[in-house]
């Protein structure tokens, strides 16, 4: 009689039981992996981005392109005064794709950098054709906290105190801002929500051209931005942060933006 060799059912168990123990290790590092790849990609379009603006400041006598998207040749306030400038992105309509890719095209740095996919992240909501914004200082909104203040917003580079080093141009926001990039300079809370990308962070782009991502220390700064980001609730909010940690995430935000801090804090 010959006899035929099987598993049993316990063995099977085992073996789908350490298959799915296999499955839980490797699944998060999976994530992170792939994760890390669409950061990796963002990084590079904020790097693009950063030269396409620095080489309109090149041929443009150091004159900053206008950085407040769908405001072109506005002069409807001294917050905004944009007189014969074309705005780098030429539309306000954050709801239809036709409508931003359009304005991508029609913008004034798309004869520097004729790819409608770095204008957004790869983690970009559905719908979405534009991630990014410039920042209000780097000539977009001149926010009536710095009217007098030197160097905080500036229309040419050689303006920009500090250094560019220090100074941010574009910040993946994940989703269309109204205008450009807001942060508070004499009040100690935020304006626009802090982004929580790629890995409870930001990923943002300095004047001088280099790029990089800031984890987020304050762990009310996640939880807002992450509940923000939840509701899909657009820019907005002029939070308040509640610990020390977080407290400091905005400092930072607040010398990117302008250079400097218009208070005094008080953590």
């Amino acid at each position: 009689m010959r006899t035929h060799k099987a598993f049993t059912l316990i063995e099977l168990l085992v073996v789908i039981a350490i298959i799915a123990i296999l499955m839980s290790v490797l699944m998060p590092a999976l994530k992170r992996a792939r994760e890390g790849g669409k950061r990796a990609s963002c990084l590079s379009n904020l790097k693009q981005l950063t030269l396409a603006w620095n080489m309109y400041a090149d041929e443009n006598d150091d004159r900053l392109v206008n950085g407040a998207t769908g405001y072109s040749n506005y002069t409807g306030g001294d917050w905004a005064t944009h007189a014969g400038e074309l705005a780098w992105i030429d539309t306000l309509d954050n709801t239809n794709w036709d409508a931003q890719t359009r304005g991508i095209k029609n913008g004034a740095l798309w004869p520097y950098l004729r790819n409608e996919d770095i204008y957004r992240c790869p983690t970009g909501r559905r719908g979405q054709a534009l991630t990014y914004s410039i920042m209000f200082s780097m000539n977009a909104v001149n926010h009536t906290e710095v009217h007098g203040v030197k160097g905080a917003h500036v229309k040419k580079r050689s303006e920009m105190k500090p250094a560019p080093v220090l100074r941010l141009v574009f910040i993946d926001e994940g989703f269309m801002t109204a205008d450009a990039y807001a942060v508070n300079y004499t009040a100690e809370r935020w304006w626009d929500t802090p982004p929580v990308r790629h890995g409870d962070g930001a990923t943002l782009s300095f004047a001088d051209g280099h790029v990089d991502h800031w984890k987020w220390s304050g762990t009310d700064t996640i939880a807002y931005a992450r509940n923000k980001e939840a509701k899909q609730e657009g820019p907005g909010g002029n939070w308040t942060p509640t610990t020390d940690e977080g407290f400091h995430d905005l400092y930072k935000m607040q010398r990117g933006c302008w250079g400097k801090l218009g208070y005094t804090p008080n953590h």
